[in-house]
C-alpha cells in the first residue's frame, strides 16, 4: 500500500504495529474519509501544524482527535510563548512536514518539530492517523505514540466543538 516511506521506516525504527489502510486520496481529509469509510471521527486523529505569526517561524505537530477543536488561541499560543498563531497553510505545512494535508502524520517528521498530542487520543484502544501521504492511514493503538522521542501528552490541547 502506498503509506509514506518515511513512516514505515519510522514505524518499523520503533517497532510500532499497525494496519496500513488504503485511501482515495480525494477522500484523504479526516471527514471525507470517515464517512467514505465508516470509521467514527472520535476514532480518527488528526496531526496539524500550527504556527507562529508573530513571531514568525515557531512551528508544533499537533494531534487532536477529528470530533475535538485544538484550542490554537487559548493553550497552543500560550505554549508555544507567542503573541498570534494559525494553522500552517498548506505549503508551510509540506515544507515543515514533507507531507500533504490529509497526509500528514507524527511518524517520520523531520528531527526539531515539536509533536504534542491531546490526552483524549491516547485515551482509545484504537486511532486513524495519517500515513505520510493521502492515499493511505494507519490504524494504530494510540499508545504506541509514547514512543515517538520528544513527544509530549497535553491535557487540554483540543476541545469539544460547541
Amino acid at each position: 500500500m502506498p503509506a509514506d516511506e518515511r513512516v514505515l521506516a519510522h514505524l518499523a525504527a520503533l517497532d510500532i504495529e499497525f494496519e496500513e489502510l488504503e485511501c482515495d486520496p480525494a477522500l484523504a481529509d479526516t471527514k471525507q474519509f470517515c464517512e467514505a469509510y465508516g470509521y467514527p471521527l472520535d476514532r480518527s486523529a488528526n496531526t496539524i501544524v500550527v504556527a507562529s505569526k508573530r513571531p514568525p517561524g515557531v512551528q508544533v505537530a499537533c494531534i487532536a482527535l477529528a470530533s475535538t477543536r485544538l484550542d490554537v488561541n487559548g493553550l497552543i499560543r500560550k505554549r508555544m510563548g507567542v503573541r498570534k498563531v494559525s494553522f500552517a497553510s498548506p505549503d508551510e505545512t509540506r515544507e515543515v512536514t514533507g507531507m500533504e494535508i490529509g497526509g500528514v502524520t507524527a511518524f517520520g517528521l523531520p528531527p526539531g518539530v515539536p509533536i504534542w498530542v491531546d490526552t483524549e487520543v491516547l485515551d482509545r484502544d484504537w486511532v486513524i492517523l495519517g500515513a505520510g501521504t493521502r492515499t493511505a492511514k494507519l490504524r494504530l493503538d494510540p499508545a504506541a505514540l509514547h514512543r515517538i522521542d520528544g513527544l509530549e501528552p497535553v491535557e487540554d490541547l483540543a476541545v469539544s466543538p460547541p
